[in-house]
């Protein structure tokens, strides 16, 4: 069986698609949640052969490996989990389960292990490299970190609800809502004047 080996940071996976890039690896999950664009309504999962290039190039499936129409299923779960993180929505107790229960699979079929580096630095890294779930949970590996180290908190999509694009939030006081103010901002402020006036 080909082993996926842990990821790179070659970024062809990107094709300059990111417009507010969150810093690496970060940028990996930002990426992995904008492989669905809801106003191109186009999805790089939904196609096998676009998905596996996708996820090979992002080294979350390794070179000559497959994924299963399950496994791409699961990704497509996984993918709409972390959006719904991102949205940091309020809801009832049975919807939050309902949407975390992606990500509390793949954290109950897979272990991590702590690693050191040169400069003593303790990290965690996934114990094995071997199919697509495997790479899923390095995504929640590096959600984790992002989460300790608060560069999570500037990962946000869009507010625009057609939109939903996943962006980087560098601004000083992190209150950034769009992912593009001249384009999102703009037509939902003017949808909302609209709304008004009526």
């Amino acid at each position: 069986m080909t082993t996926i080996e842990p990821m790179t940071l070659d970024r062809t996976w990107l094709q300059g698609s990111e417009k507010k890039p969150a810093p690496m690896p970060l940028l990996l999950v930002q990426a992995f949640v904008n492989t669905l664009d809801l106003e191109e309504g186009t999805d790089v999962l939904a196609d096998a052969d676009a998905a596996r290039d996708w996820l090979t190039d992002a080294s979350l499936l390794g070179q000559g490996v497959s994924a299963s129409a399950a496994e791409l299923s699961r990704a497509r779960e996984v993918r709409e989990a972390l959006r719904w993180l991102l949205r940091r929505e309020d809801e009832t107790r049975e919807a939050h389960e309902e949407r975390l229960a992606p990500l509390r699979r793949l954290t109950e079929t897979h272990r991590a292990r702590l690693t050191l580096d040169d400069g003593g630095a303790i990290g965690l890294q996934s114990t094995r490299y071997q199919n697509l779930d495997d790479g899923l949970f390095e995504l929640l590996l590096i959600v984790r970190q992002a989460q300790e180290d608060g560069t999570w908190a500037r990962l946000k999509v869009c507010g625009n609800p057609d939109c939903q694009w996943a962006f980087y939030d560098r601004s000083r006081n992190q209150q950034g809502s769009w992912c593009d103010m001249s384009l999102c901002g703009n037509r939902l402020k003017n949808r909302e004047l609209r709304a008004r006036r009526r």
